[in-house]
């Protein structure tokens, strides 16, 4: 008989090996935490691996550039490295020579998110950016005569022309989404 007192990876009678993973406990869990799981296939074979460079590209550029720009591939020079890499950009028609300029402040955006010296250069390619179009807001139906009148009454006394602008301005969209399945607007 053998002494199995020091070794850890004996079998405990009535319970299988775990084969080296851990069991994970049952119940709810966030759905970002196993996100990553189920996309890194897909993401990998763009060449990003990272999805959260894609998720998180208008965070860590800002909202001016994600705007005209959407990151397609992420390639390194050999397999073994995942450093001086090449950051593939869509562009949108126009906007090259903006992103050309701007390319040092979005290579340290990027390294500085992913942690490392991940991307060295980026390379270009002009084209629409699907997926990133954005609905235009519905033309906002006018308010009723009766209703205007009295929420330029409530605003009339404001000095600034700026905030009394304004504030119409939002008097009338909440007036008329608290109204949108009726005709003339809402309540003033």
């Amino acid at each position: 008989m053998t002494d199995t007192s020091g070794d850890k990876s004996a079998k405990k009678p009535g319970k299988p090996a775990a084969a080296g993973k851990r069991r994970k406990a049952a119940g709810l869990r966030a759905l970002a935490e196993s996100l990553s799981a189920v996309t890194r296939p897909a993401m990998g074979r763009r060449g990003l691996a990272e999805g959260g460079l894609l998720h998180d590209w208008q965070e860590i550029v800002g909202p001016e550039i994600a705007a005209v720009s959407l990151p397609l591939r992420l390639s390194f020079p050999r397999r073994e490295s995942r450093a001086e890499g090449t950051l593939n950009l869509r562009v949108a028609p126009g906007y090259g020579v903006l992103l050309q300029h701007v390319e040092p402040q979005i290579r340290e955006r990027v390294n500085g998110y992913l942690g490392y010296n991940a991307v060295a250069r980026l390379r270009l390619q002009q084209g629409p950016l699907h997926g990133l179009a954005r609905p235009r807001p519905a033309a906002q139906r006018p308010l009723a005569p009766a209703v205007e009148a009295r929420l330029k009454q409530r605003t009339g006394e404001i000095e600034d022309e700026a905030l009394r602008g304004a504030l119409e301005r939002l008097g009338r969209a909440v007036l008329a989404a608290a109204d949108r399945g009726g005709k003339g607007g809402g309540k003033a």
